[in-house]
């Protein structure tokens, strides 16, 4: 995980309904750390796992049997531009954590490939995260984080996980991939928490 590819060139337009310092982007820049993971959603699994250890797994077909809602969302990257009014479609994490057992107050998303992000659990609940894999109606390509991804909108972007394998529960807040560079612990794009220190 020690290649950055950038995906896109230029700047767009600022907006007014924006957070602070971004721009307004039409395009979806894609942005990875190291390459692409590719994976069938034959093996592809999600699991939960809780800060006793106790797990808490969905195959693709078992995740495509819960219920699901299409949402339009804002998103905002840490490298400055803002991409208005996106639709996807995924499982809520509502839903994924009706039946989990845990006293944990953050979690860690984990990824196919090895990216790992930290999140307080409270901001994964609520209507605020899907588990994604649908964008504006197609299935969600590879370099955008398919299968799935985690899709955490009212964060900057590196938090929704690309690939996402599962999430697991924990009593302390335990930094990510992002996170142990220098990046902020929440990254609160209204707040311009991009780095540590913000």
């Amino acid at each position: 995980m020690s290649i950055v590819t950038p995906g896109f060139h230029g700047r767009g337009r600022p907006a007014a309904d924006l957070p602070p310092g971004q721009y307004l982007t039409e395009d979806f820049p894609v942005l990875s750390a190291g390459p692409t993971p590719r994976v069938p959603t034959g093996s592809w699994t999600f699991t939960v796992t809780t800060e006793t250890g106790r797990e808490y797994r969905w195959t693709w077909a078992e995740l495509l049997a819960l219920p699901a809602e299409t949402v339009t969302v804002d998103l905002h990257c840490v490298t400055k531009w803002s991409k208005l009014r996106t639709t996807w479609r995924g499982v809520p994490l509502d839903t994924l954590l009706a039946d989990v057992e845990t006293a944990a107050d953050f979690a860690v998303a984990e990824s196919y490939g090895g990216y790992t992000t930290n999140l307080p659990l409270a901001d994964l609940l609520d209507g605020q995260a899907w588990i994604a894999y649908s964008y504006e109606g197609e299935d969600l390509t590879a370099e955008h984080g398919g299968p799935a991804r985690l899709l955490v909108p009212h964060l900057y972007l590196w938090k929704s996980a690309k690939w996402v394998s599962g999430i697991r529960l924990s009593h302390d807040d335990e930094p990510g991939f992002w996170e142990t560079l220098g990046y902020h612990e929440y990254g609160d794009p209204w707040r311009e928490q991009r780095y540590q220190g913000d």
